[in-house]
């Protein structure tokens, strides 16, 4: 028997998601970067290929795994292209393109192509890590606009504070995005892209007038992690990942006595303890605090430190507990935000962190 720590895929609540997505912000290319935040990329894009506006990726390494997969919708590059012999394999994968420096306005520019791009020109609204600033942005427009490599020009943004419903950051990046666009295109509208998973649940009514030629790029929300907990009762999303393993010892301590490295927990009472086969080593977060589990389908938590290969879990008051129980780490019954929060981090490092368990896919297709 192999080793019982499992990563369980639901690629049906993938594509639940998605619909999630479409509905709420138009159309939808699903963010499948980092192998698809650790869920698996081409499992992923299979699953909803048939329906899906396109792809997000981070680089051109991810575009041909996909495309070399089979997967034929539009695939766009996020943080573009690093040296200009990247630019002929993008055109003759048919991939579209952001800018979000002028050096590769430039390079683009000055590059011979064999048919025309269509290039997502990125403003740095507020977020300051990618972006042209206004001036240039207005600068590079006019000059892509009427050139012989481009075939369309999307405008775009991406937004610091969405998660933050209050957030009045989010608002004034968006009328900067406003202001300087109708001044690059003189107030004609043409096809924006604004929202990630935050803004597409939390800010519908900043695209809500102009939907179809808007955009989105929902990631999270597609793996069933809410971004923005306070809205998450009201736009249920599944989980997709779910993320389990087995007790394989259980140990009983007494009051007084501590266990694991570091003697981090001392028990208050007689306590059972599960040793549980999942650890940092399978992206089980190290630092963990009483974080949530399920065992055989009851509430518990983590006790102790996480090691390599395993981690603790308190079975006082699980009766029906014994090796080889279940141990639910997150998914359905244990949500990853909780996970996270316990840890100090969010459910997207958790998820692209995931490694040397069995990865299976199931899929109730609808």
């Amino acid at each position: 028997m192999s080793r019982p720590a499992i990563a369980h895929i639901r690629l049906d609540a993938f594509r639940h998601n998605y619909r999630v997505a479409k509905q709420q912000g138009g159309n939808a290319l699903a963010v499948v970067k980092a192998n698809a935040y650790g869920h698996g990329a081409i499992q992923c894009a299979k699953a909803i290929a048939n329906e899906a506006d396109g792809f997000t990726v981070a680089c051109l390494e991810e575009a041909l795994e996909l495309r070399q997969a089979g997967i034929q919708n539009p695939i766009l590059l996020l943080e573009g292209f690093f040296e200009e012999k990247e630019l002929a394999e993008i055109v003759a994968n048919d991939l579209w393109l952001v800018l979000h420096a002028e050096w590769q306005v430039n390079q683009l520019l000055a590059t011979k192509l064999v048919k025309p791009l269509q290039v997502w020109l990125k403003l740095d609204s507020g977020m300051h890590r990618l972006g042209l600033s206004p001036t240039q942005y207005i600068s590079a427009f006019k000059e892509l606009n009427q050139h012989k490599n481009i075939a369309k020009i999307v405008h775009m943004t991406h937004f610091a504070n969405a998660d933050h419903l209050n957030s009045s950051h989010t608002l004034q990046q968006l009328d900067l995005f406003k202001q300087t666009t109708q001044s690059a295109t003189n107030h004609t509208l043409e096809e924006f892209s604004l929202a990630n998973s935050a803004a597409v649940l939390g800010w519908p009514q900043i695209f809500a007038q102009n939907s179809q030629k808007h955009w989105s790029r929902p990631g999270i929300m597609l793996y069933g992690a809410h971004p923005i907990e306070a809205l998450s009762d009201s736009q249920p999303l599944k989980p997709v990942m779910q993320l389990s393993a087995q007790i394989i010892s259980i140990q009983r301590i007494q009051q007084g006595d501590s266990i694991g490295y570091g003697s981090i927990f001392t028990a208050a009472r007689n306590t059972v303890v599960g040793v549980v086969a999942c650890g940092y080593a399978d992206g089980y977060p190290r630092a963990a605090i009483n974080a949530p589990v399920a065992v055989d389908g009851q509430i518990t938590q983590v006790i102790g430190r996480v090691s390599m290969d395993m981690l603790m879990v308190d079975l006082t008051d699980i009766a029906s507990a014994k090796v080889g129980s279940l141990v639910e780490l997150w998914g359905g019954q244990v949500p990853a935000n909780a996970v996270a929060n316990s840890a100090g981090t969010i459910a997207y490092e958790l998820f692209c962190n995931v490694k040397r368990v069995q990865f299976r896919y199931s899929d109730i297709s609808v």
